[in-house]
């Protein structure tokens, strides 16, 4: 039962974060013929998978540097403001494949420049179980294949899932923060305090980026 809360956790950041990187398997692949389309993505989002992989362990050992939790914390921070607030980019920005090994090398390394917010993610929520990264990791493959898409244009037309998503990371970036040695020492390591910081850095998070969502 310890690991069914984190389990849920990591499928729905995967759900979430993983629309961009649909977005550039589609449009690095667009201009190869079918048969060489699957190909493509087949082979891209595996070797993008692989990488994934090894940059997750390096995120996993730098955890174990002082800051680095805060950090990471921030960094998710900004991953949900940036949900909120920025738009799922437009098709004609990302660059496009026109041989079966250069589309693969697009998705392969723009996944590495994209997926920081996901590997943070699913570190945050892991706790370092390895066996749950492993998991996270390997679910994504699945959600960037198909479920992507269908999530996108469910972040379209109920704007809801998308302040949910956010305040979902904004509760996994307080947690990460928290964890944080520095942090610990101001908090006594009280659990009501604790709370009192999560809710607020997901009130902050949701109140802030929403505001900028409806006025830009």
């Amino acid at each position: 039962m310890e690991l069914v809360e984190p389990f849920i956790k990591i499928l729905m950041i995967n759900l979430i974060l993983s629309g961009d990187n649909a977005v550039v398997i589609a449009m690095a692949s667009r201009n190869l013929r079918e048969d060489l389309r699957k190909k493509a993505i087949v082979w891209g989002t595996f070797g993008a998978v692989f990488f994934r992989i090894l940059f997750t362990v390096i995120v996993m050992y730098l955890l174990q540097l002082p800051f680095v939790h805060l950090i990471g914390g921030v960094l998710l921070l900004l991953v949900a403001y940036k949900l909120l607030v920025e738009k799922e980019p437009e098709e004609s920005n990302v660059k496009v494949g026109n041989s079966l090994r250069e589309a693969i090398v697009i998705i392969i390394f723009a996944d590495l420049l994209m997926s920081l917010d996901n590997v943070l993610g699913i570190v945050a929520v892991s706790n370092n179980n390895m066996l749950l990264v492993i998991l996270g990791i390997v679910l994504s493959i699945p959600i960037m294949l198909f479920a992507s898409q269908f999530i996108i244009r469910m972040m379209d037309d109920f704007p809801v899932v998308v302040y949910f998503g956010a305040a979902l990371l904004a509760w996994t970036a307080g947690e990460m923060m928290v964890k944080e040695a520095f942090v610990q020492q101001y908090l006594l390591n009280s659990r009501s305090m604790e709370m009192v910081l999560l809710a607020g850095v997901i009130v902050a998070t949701l109140v802030i980026g929403g505001y900028q969502r409806k006025y830009r």
